[in-house]
């Protein structure tokens, strides 16, 4: 890899993409669609300023956890174009994204803990999904994952107990008598 000296102001579109590990094609993909950008030089040679790095490491990271380029977009765009971004324009980027991260984390935790068990999606396949969802009693509030989805199921301490989103608990089945 060749290292970019640290006093370089401007990069070239070779040097954006060995130093931020994305493709030269994702690079100008990135740029059609608003997200970074360049200016030309004489010889018509794209140049990219050195912020343009953060901007691109904030994008890859964004699109893993499965946020959308619009709404990437969306949240570069608050960013200042007449000057580097510093810590503070980053701080309120991040302070406008909190709670939809915190959502997604809540989500990834539920799904990572509970899909082993009964997500309230109504196939009743699983032997636990009898007790936790009889008669697939959750099927009535809709479709889904209904105890995984957070948009469907907030986090257990706002859930109301007769939501049928409240951390799993065992319900009895009725005893024929």
């Amino acid at each position: 890899m060749t290292k970019v000296a640290w006093n370089t102001k401007e990069l070239t579109v070779g040097e954006l993409a060995e130093r931020s590990g994305v493709a030269v094609s994702a690079l100008h993909f990135y740029e059609t669609k608003g997200l970074i950008k360049s200016r030309r030089t004489a010889g018509n040679q794209r140049r990219y300023t050195r912020d343009s790095l953060r901007r691109i490491a904030f994008i890859r990271l964004a699109q893993r956890i499965g946020i959308p380029l619009k709404t990437i977009k969306d949240a570069l765009a608050e960013l200042p174009d007449e000057r580097t971004p510093n810590r503070d324009d980053w701080a309120r980027l991040s302070a406008a994204w909190r709670g939809e991260l915190d959502d997604r984390i809540e989500q990834l935790q539920r799904l990572r803990d509970d899909l082993t068990d009964c997500i309230g999606c109504g196939c009743l396949s699983l032997d636990r999904c009898p007790v936790a969802n009889p008669h697939d009693r959750l099927g009535d509030e809709g479709p889904g994952a209904r105890r995984i989805d957070t948009r469907l199921c907030p986090p257990p301490q706002s859930c109301a107990p007769s939501t049928g989103c409240a951390p799993f608990t065992e319900t009895p089945l009725p005893t024929a008598s």
